[in-house]
């Protein structure tokens, strides 16, 4: 009986569609023709990184070289600092700033009060509104040798000429200005779980932080993992706006990464080949480390991932 019943209103939801494709054909074509225009035909392009690219014979016109450009990055001497310092720079931010939102959602579901509530929750979305480029200006600013923060401390310490410096800078940045709004999917979930499970918790003699672990976090566990999987396969994927903006020919050995690197070899080099044979590297390194974590979670978590 249910069975028939689940058949019957899938046909009704399917002649609906059918009724009123023109509606679907509205909403979902510029989606299509946008994930289509700018993600994959942007793919084809990867050919270069086989080619000695020259602009006036085109793509198709230009010599085969085969896997040279790739040769040429992984032997070149800089090949390893640069892998580790984007490895370096992207697992530590994630190491420290994947927790961060967590902890806001659990803190603030403790909130009863809205009005206090929707107050915080301003002052912690806020920051994501700021460009990268207007952040790093305050980060310069706040951290010159007559900012604010060696005034406070007494000292005229340059930190963007330290390299030692600069992945804290980038990190701690980075968490201040996203951390607030990544919460709102942790938030969202905390809002439906069961009201009756932290009072069963409560009378058990539960303190607030039993009921975190033992009521909040599972009701959000799931949600956790989906995010931590696609946060750790994009470790690679840093994008080089930031990095570059907060760059200075003091802090390079720590600063520069794959990304600014491609940058700097593609568009101010006009190496176009060896850029992309650079940023297809990044990209398999990518999803090598993805389907790694994913396997890796599996198994600590009873089968379920992506």
């Amino acid at each position: 009986m249910e069975k028939r019943k689940k058949k019957s209103k899938n046909n009704s939801s399917l002649k609906y569609i059918m009724r009123n494709w023109q509606l679907y054909v509205v909403f979902l074509l510029p989606a299509f023709l946008l994930t289509l225009v700018f993600k994959y035909l942007p793919i084809s392009g990867i050919i270069m990184a086989f080619k000695d690219y020259n602009p006036r014979l085109g793509i198709m016109g230009s010599d085969w070289v085969g896997m040279k450009n790739f040769s040429r990055f992984i032997s070149s001497p800089d090949f390893v600092g640069y892998l580790l310092n984007t490895l370096k720079l992207s697992i530590f931010g994630l190491l420290w700033g994947f927790p961060i939102p967590i902890i806001i959602a659990l803190l603030l579901n403790r909130i009863r009060s809205k009005n206090i509530k929707k107050n915080i929750q301003l002052v912690l979305y806020a920051p994501n509104f700021i460009s990268v480029i207007v952040l790093c200006g305050m980060v310069f600013i706040f951290l010159s040798p007559i900012g604010p923060i060696n005034k406070m401390l007494g000292t005229s310490i340059n930190f963007m000429t330290m390299p030692e410096a600069f992945r804290s800078i980038y990190i701690m940045s980075g968490i201040w200005q996203g951390a607030g709004w990544a919460s709102i999917m942790y938030t969202a979930a905390l809002a439906s779980t069961s009201h009756e499970l932290t009072e069963a918790a409560i009378i058990d003699g539960a303190d607030v932080l039993h009921q975190m672990w033992h009521v909040d976090i599972p009701a959000i566990k799931s949600i956790i993992v989906i995010q931590f999987i696609l946060q750790a396969g994009n470790i690679m994927s840093l994008g080089f706006e930031k990095a570059y903006a907060l760059q200075t020919s003091m802090n390079i050995p720590s600063s520069e990464i794959l990304p600014t690197y491609v940058y700097k070899i593609g568009l101010q080099l006009g190496d176009y080949s060896f850029s992309t044979a650079v940023g297809l590297f990044n990209s398999i390194i990518n999803v090598i480390l993805l389907l790694m974590v994913n396997r890796i979670v599996k198994q600590f978590n009873e089968g379920e991932g992506l």
